[in-house]
């Protein structure tokens, strides 16, 4: 499949990389998004390494950024088909970045937001070896009833949502949860009150909290 490519951040101790964070951007955005939260982490992590791909769509729906999938139509089946023709793509780059750092899973995290968390939530459980954990960021779990068949690991789960979100409805949280927990995936949730579609300082320090905890060195 294509390969991805984006911004990256070293581990801040100027070592090799003892961890690695994979940070996955939203609709119509790109890898520098989220390559900035990576310097308010790096204090907490400062054996881990950092990089931020962009997706491997030019978006549909705005004139730049990029997309994991399309939205312009969101019926169920065709959401689900686009995160299906991903995966594979996200898969692969799991793989190389794992390799080029000289690491195993359980060394790896996952952090999404909005369209990247659900690529998260889907790719991370049919990985065969568990990664340490994933952050998922204003998204939901994208489940036809396919992953019941497909699970393969059960990483553990953080679910930050703002109760205002008019993009990704804050009930997407709850959803969320229970289809995960109902395959044994243990989840944590945070929810964020009166944020909107986005990260707030609450949401950035949870994480941080979680990554430091299942990437203790």
């Amino acid at each position: 499949p294509m390969q991805l490519s984006g911004p990256s951040l070293p581990p801040a101790d100027g070592k090799p990389a003892r961890g690695l964070v994979i940070l996955l951007h939203g609709l119509g955005a790109d890898g520098n998004d989220l390559i900035g939260l990576a310097p308010h982490w790096a204090r907490l992590l400062p054996h881990v390494a950092f990089v931020s791909p962009n997706a491997p769509f030019p978006c549909d729906m705005a004139p730049y950024g990029y997309q994991w999938f399309s939205l312009q139509d969101r019926t169920p089946a065709r959401v689900v088909a686009g995160v299906r023709a991903a995966w594979p793509i996200l898969d692969a780059f799991i793989d190389e970045q794992l390799a080029a750092h000289n690491l195993t899973e359980d060394r790896l995290a996952l952090v999404g937001f909005s369209q990247g968390c659900m690529m998260s939530l889907f790719t991370a459980p049919r990985r065969k070896r568990a990664v340490a954990g994933v952050v998922g960021y204003s998204g939901r779990l994208i489940d036809d009833g396919t992953m019941k068949g497909e699970i393969a690991s059960r990483p553990p789960v953080l679910l930050v949502h703002g109760t205002e979100d008019a993009i990704v409805p804050y009930e997407s949280l709850a959803m969320s949860q229970q289809g995960l927990e109902s395959l044994e995936v243990p989840v944590e949730t945070l929810s964020c009150p009166g944020l909107g579609h986005g990260i707030d300082p609450a949401g950035l320090e949870a994480g941080g909290t979680f990554l430091k905890r299942v990437l203790a060195d």
